[in-house]
């Protein structure tokens, strides 16, 4: 047998046993796998043995690299950006869910000092009230981002979160569903989140974001107390401007720099009732008829901490709002 015809009656019988190895070899066989498992071991006490049966399982999804290219905040304007989250029949959803789990977002709010639509919305923005909660494999959609998308490290480090906390909650990593973000249950937690705001509502040992909305609305809010969140704040209101001072101020940072009436000596002006001493940033827009401007108070900025971007934010109060009615 010569060494070509040898190689290939190996190759046919890896395909004939295994096959699609050749192609779709786990992450347990990439080059920093053993970086990435010495620091698993580190951080979170789980042997590298452990870590190579599970990226073992892992697939490297194409479609997964593709989406996180273009999401929605980046691509889109406010004026195409509302008619994703701002439907009626979003809207209709959220009273329902609101009606369906009464009890347990006041009990929420009261604890939490988060209002119940805030709670409820954001539910209705991530997975629309729990019923589109993501159908990537969570280990197959961090696996490829971690070790195949390098521009963002921070997917290393949610990998490893994301062991940790199969491990802690006793759950198998391969059955794990979210987005394609490694986002995951009711509210879309990245595993950073799961472990530092996740929370067990009904005190019966487990944090299940997936099928419990009690766990999860519990969450949502701790994880918006946590941020600083303040109870009987105002969120945004619509905002008149004037000059060209204003100009230095529009979109200049997520986190309040200026206060009411910093702003008000820039040429913004309220259009209700606001605090002189209260923070405030000044946010544009591109709506349906133009430019929009907004002045926005901490809990705008409070928003902005579950994602980081004002279009995100503004959909979130919206739907809020609609909701309250």
């Amino acid at each position: 047998m010569t060494r070509l015809t040898r190689q290939l009656a190996q190759t046919c019988l890896v395909v004939s046993l295994g096959g699609s190895a050749l192609v779709h070899a786990g992450y347990d066989q990439h080059a920093r796998f053993n970086e990435f498992a010495a620091e698993l071991e580190k951080e979170y006490h789980i042997p590298p043995a452990e870590t190579k049966r599970w990226l073992s399982e892992s697939k490297k999804l194409d479609s997964v690299l593709e989406a996180i290219a273009r999401p929605a905040e980046k691509t889109l304007e406010w004026d195409g950006y509302q008619d994703i989250f701002l439907t009626q029949k979003r809207i209709e959803g959220g009273k329902a869910f609101m009606q369906q789990h009464a009890e347990l977002l006041a009990v929420a709010e009261q604890k939490y000092g988060v209002p119940k639509e805030i709670i409820s919305a954001i539910i209705g923005v991530e997975t629309f009230y729990g019923s589109r909660q993501g159908n990537y494999r969570v280990l197959d959609s961090l696996a490829t981002l971690a070790f195949d998308y390098p521009q963002r490290p921070i997917f290393w480090r949610e990998l490893k979160a994301f062991f940790s906390l199969a491990k802690t909650e006793q759950l198998d990593p391969g059955t794990v569903k979210g987005s394609y973000a490694g986002a995951m249950g009711y509210g879309q937690f990245i595993p950073t989140s799961f472990l530092a705001y996740a929370v067990d509502g009904d005190g019966d040992g487990k944090r299940d974001l997936w099928s419990n909305p009690t766990d999860a609305i519990n969450s949502v809010a701790n994880y918006f107390s946590v941020h600083g969140w303040r109870a009987g704040e105002p969120v945004v209101q619509r905002a008149r401007v004037s000059g060209q001072q204003y100009e230095t101020a529009v979109n200049d940072s997520l986190k309040p720099k200026w206060t009411v009436a910093q702003l008000a000596a820039m040429g913004v002006s309220a259009t209700e009732p606001a605090s002189a001493d209260a923070p405030a940033s000044l946010v544009k827009l591109i709506g349906k008829q133009g430019a929009e401007f907004w002045l926005a108070q901490y809990n705008y900025y409070v928003i902005t901490r579950y994602n980081h971007s004002r279009l995100y934010a503004m959909a979130v109060y919206q739907l809020s709002e609609a909701l309250k009615q």
